[in-house]
């Protein structure tokens, strides 16, 4: 008994120790992130993915929207490398490969793989509904590559799939009972806890958009409205609890930016400054 008990505070003092030794901070939001992926070896695969995408996919015929897309999309992502760049970042900035794309379909969507491969729907643009809206779209999908969410959430399944191996040494031998019990503590088997991780991202690319779109030169307060027109574009029907979500509410969301608001265009003028 002694022995399980000592294999048990190794295995989770080792899981921690491994841990602690690959934090590492979200610059602008300060939030410890866990990233065991390195960009040279998913990027590659990031980029054939989205060409691959692009090839299956009609891209939209429409000229001046594509290249508001296009345009918008390249002043978010200047003000990111510009960032970047004024922070110590320029050898990460030298690996994105920036790209903005319109895609033909109706789906309410855009979406952004590492690397800064971004494309939009056409479905989105009537709830965009201005330059600003798509700015606040655009600057939330940037930010995801820039905090390496992509990255974070692979470094998260792979310590997941990790941890349930430590739980089924440290509690091998147990009961069914006793196994049933550590196994829901930690999550195996269940999505739950990685849905919360999800939503701690969407929050944050919902800051850090703002601070890079104010950046850019678009007005911040269209992010908030964006949110208040997919909020009406749903007819009023309720998704499910946000405790199953991987996204916050849009009524947590419209609050949140407005709160964020007048910090982001203090960190926006600060960031902007610095290039100066």
């Amino acid at each position: 008994m002694l022995i399980k008990i000592k294999m048990k505070k190794l295995i989770v003092l080792t899981v921690f120790a491994f841990f602690l030794m690959q934090c590492s901070t979200v610059p602008i939001t300060g939030r410890k992130q866990f990233n065991i992926v390195k960009d040279e070896n998913v990027l590659p695969a990031s980029f054939a993915q989205y060409k691959g995408f692009l090839e299956k996919n009609k891209l939209s015929d429409n000229k001046e929207k594509t290249a508001q897309i296009k345009e918008i999309g390249a002043k978010i992502s200047a003000a990111v490398d510009r960032f970047m760049r004024n922070n110590g970042m320029g050898k990460e900035a030298d690996l994105y490969k920036w790209e903005f794309n319109l895609v033909e379909d109706k789906t309410v969507n855009a979406w952004c793989l590492p690397g800064g491969k971004v494309v939009f729907y056409t479905g989105i643009l009537p709830i965009c509904d201005n330059e600003n809206g798509i700015a606040a779209v655009m600057g939330h999908e940037v930010a995801h590559a820039f905090a390496k969410h992509g990255q974070e959430r692979m470094s998260q399944g792979q310590l997941q799939a990790l941890g349930g191996i430590a739980v089924a040494l440290g509690t091998s031998g147990e009961n069914e009972d006793t196994q049933r019990i550590w196994n829901m503590a930690y999550g195996v088997g269940s999505n739950v806890g990685m849905l919360a991780f999800s939503r701690k991202h969407e929050t944050e690319a919902d800051k850090l958009g703002l601070v890079f779109m104010i950046m850019a030169g678009y007005d911040g307060r269209e992010a908030a409205e964006v949110w208040v027109r997919m909020s009406q574009n749903s007819g009023g029907k309720k998704g499910p609890p946000q405790i199953l979500s991987t996204h916050p509410s849009n009524e947590d969301r419209i609050k949140t930016l407005r709160a964020y608001l007048p910090e982001a265009k203090k960190l926006a003028a600060q960031f902007n400054a610095q290039a100066k």
